[in-house]
């Protein structure tokens, strides 16, 4: 079973490295691009539609505000990607958000940042993979039928390729990642030659259709807030951008350079590529409708509502329908490729969010066992929770986007606004003590580009809470506190196990005992027992003796007779136990011993079988397991297992032990009798000491 088990995991996640191969998973500008920017690039397939389908409401009039709208989400972008670099080269350990705001605004906000983090990576693998089954069962009836179980299938096969390791991942990711890339900038790039150029005029699939205003008559403040609903939809884009700030350390050397080399590239092209989509997509004439009335509220050319059977082709869609036209080649590589970045999308959470869980478990906030690399040099246990938590999401909330977008971006902006701020004080103190004229300057550009981010993030996240927080917002304002709750009540455990397990002098002056008293536990005289006994016996306690449960009357006399009959130097004391309770009267028993001498200790030698197949360990042990478990909360009882082998451990084994010298002699020949066999490992134990 055990072999089976590693040969799966290796075909699976591959050969195991050693530490010393970490430098070779660092990645190149080339490679990291794709791992890091695939969430911020794949944001150009929802960001865009999503202003239009909000505007939508108000009816397709309120189009006209879009420009307005697209523009203020690409000069935050811009903001943001600027005041990005100025944190990679500040903090380039992998902190990111939260090493930024731990360290110049405290403790409290550095943990706030990190829950705000966790939420969003697991809605960053949810709603990418939701969005991306979307795109698929629109032409694919099976996966349109199955939504969650086609998109929690999807997560586990991204889990799998990313405990692969870095440099494997970037690898099978790199290509879809930059076909995307290039589609998207040559759709753009000719469609904006046709427009400008030739002077063509490009109609989308649904340039005729009409759309009817679900708010109609707003006043002016619910017209404003529509708007800026649109305006925190569109910033959906944004998304991704603090990645590469939480994975500088997955860079090659130098780290900083390349990592804001790489933010610089990342945000140049999501910015190219936003406001391109959503040009050509008013130029054509795209129409698009909120999904849950779009079969009554958008119109046919002729009037007609176009009916529950209609498939609202996605934005990017619509244009390489009008650019290219519908079926051509270059229009299926648009959309298959559209499809194929969604999936990949999430990939960017499957790098930070385990580099964010290694570095908070490092700090004592959560379990310690998320600092641990895998086989791969993965943060393997990182991978794992976070798979988890996007199935479950994409498990309760059925796989719906149109659910799941309202429970996102909140966290990231969060993260956002209390970086940038911690990015201003940052300055601040360092300016305090710079004496160097050109470094000044330097720090009063960068102070005065994070102040501005800050307060354009803030703005922003005031705007999505205002916006998003009775829609399903609320769910992340919930989560958010339960996250920052448990790990600081992880980090006050793990600090008070350390102030218990600090050496004191009361502790130097009692660490030896006065006496160990050992106890063998006896169920019948066979060789495990014999084991035991002769194991007990080479440790040297102060006093021993074997000790049994007389259950069954008949058994327990027969047993004692055995004993006396072998002559085994060893008393033997019985137990009685009047409702054939096994494990209550030794635990009686041992607190009697602790009661009469509290400064000593009780060790108890406890038999038990190893055996090879799973099913055989229902079959054995069980009693012994119950014991310990309860053993284990006495203080002063120490628990000792002595093992012995079954002929089912042999195939797990692997090459066998050789002989000690003599073993044989002391094992006498295979015909002798077992009694005999008996006296003759007692009385080599007894030569030994």
């Amino acid at each position: 079973m055990a072999k089976v088990t590693d040969l799966v995991k290796r075909v699976l996640v591959g050969r195991a490295l050693r530490s010393g191969q970490l430098h070779e998973q660092l990645l190149p500008k080339r490679i990291a691009l794709p791992i890091f920017a695939s969430d911020a690039l794949s944001s150009v397939a929802y960001a865009p539609q999503e202003i239009l389908v909000i505007l939508s409401l108000a009816g397709v009039s309120f189009y006209s505000y879009s420009p307005w709208v697209a523009i203020a989400v690409v000069v935050v972008m811009l903001t943001v990607v600027a005041s990005y670099r100025q944190n990679v080269h500040a903090y380039p350990s992998g902190g990111g958000d939260y090493e930024v705001a731990t360290t110049n605004l405290g403790k409290n906000a550095g943990l706030t940042v990190a829950s705000a983090l966790m939420v969003d990576y697991v809605l960053t693998v949810a709603v990418s993979v939701a969005n991306g089954v979307d795109y698929v069962g629109a032409t694919i009836p099976f996966v349109g039928e199955h939504k969650p179980a086609v998109a929690i299938v999807i997560v586990i096969l991204l889990t799998v390729v990313n405990l692969r390791g870095l440099r494997e991942s970037g690898a099978a990711f790199a290509v879809p990642t930059y076909a995307f890339m290039l589609a998207v900038l040559g759709l753009i790039a000719w469609g904006g030659f046709r427009l400008l150029v030739l002077g063509d005029d490009l109609r989308a699939p649904s340039a005729g259709f009409t759309i009817d205003a679900e708010q109609a008559n707003l006043t002016s403040f619910a017209a404003a807030f529509l708007i800026l609903r649109a305006f925190s939809s569109g910033c959906a884009a944004l998304t991704g951008v603090e990645a590469i700030s939480n994975g500088v350390p997955a860079f090659r050397k130098p780290k900083s350079k390349n990592a804001a080399t790489t933010l610089l590239m990342m945000g140049l092209v999501s910015i190219t590529m936003f406001g391109g989509i959503i040009a050509l997509g008013l130029a054509s004439g795209v129409k698009v409708a909120e999904p849950s009335v779009v079969a009554h509220d958008l119109h046919l050319p002729d009037g007609s509502p176009v009916g529950p059977g209609y498939y609202q082709q996605p934005i990017i869609a619509q244009v390489a329908d009008a650019v290219f036209g519908g079926g051509s080649l270059p229009f299926v590589i648009i959309s298959a490729v559209t499809a194929l970045i969604l999936f990949l999308a999430a990939n960017t959470a499957f790098n930070g969010f385990p580099v964010l869980g290694s570095i908070l478990a490092q700090d004592r906030y959560l379990p310690r066992q998320l600092h641990t690399r895998g086989d791969r040099l993965a943060f393997s246990n990182g991978i794992v929770i976070l798979a988890l938590g996007a199935c479950l999401l994409l498990w309760g909330f059925n796989a719906d986007v149109s659910r799941l977008l309202n429970l996102y971006i909140v966290g990231v902006f969060v993260s956002f606004t209390l970086s940038q701020i911690g990015m201003v004080i940052h300055w601040t103190r360092h300016l305090k003590t710079e004496t160097d004229p050109r470094i000044r300057h330097q720090m009063h550009r960068s102070r005065v580009i994070n102040f501005f981010g800050g307060i354009m993030t803030g703005l922003v996240l005031v705007v999505v809470l205002l916006t998003k927080f009775l829609v399903g917002a609320w769910i992340v304002c919930f989560a958010m506190p339960v996250l920052f709750l448990m790990m600081k009540a992880i980090r006050r455990h793990y600090d008070n196990v350390a102030v218990e397990l600090e050496i004191t002098e009361e502790f130097d002056e009692s660490m030896l005992p006065s006496r160990n008293h050992a106890i063998v536990l006896v169920s019948k005289i066979h060789k495990p027992t014999m084991r035991a006994l002769a194991y007990a016996r080479a440790t040297r306690p102060s006093t021993l003796e074997a000790i049994t449960v007389g259950v069954e009357g008949a058994e327990a006399r027969h047993l004692q007779d055995e004993w006396e009959r072998l002559g085994i130097p060893v008393p033997l004391k019985m137990l009685d136990s009047p409702y054939r309770e096994i494990t209550q009267p030794i635990l009686d028993y041992v607190k009697t011993l602790r009661r009469r001498s509290p400064r000593d200790v009780v060790t108890v030698f406890i038999p038990e079988y190893v055996v090879g197949h799973w099913w055989e360990h229902l079959l054995h042990n069980q009693s012994a397991l119950r014991l310990k478990a309860r053993l284990l909360f006495k203080p002063g009882v120490m628990v000792t297992s002595v093992p012995w082998q079954l002929h089912s451990a042999d195939r797990l084994k692997g090459r066998p032990e050789p002989l000690a010298p003599g073993a044989s002699r002391r094992a006498g020949p295979q015909v002798v009798k077992k009694d005999i066999k008996a006296k003759d490992e007692i009385k080599a134990s007894d030569h030994s000491l």
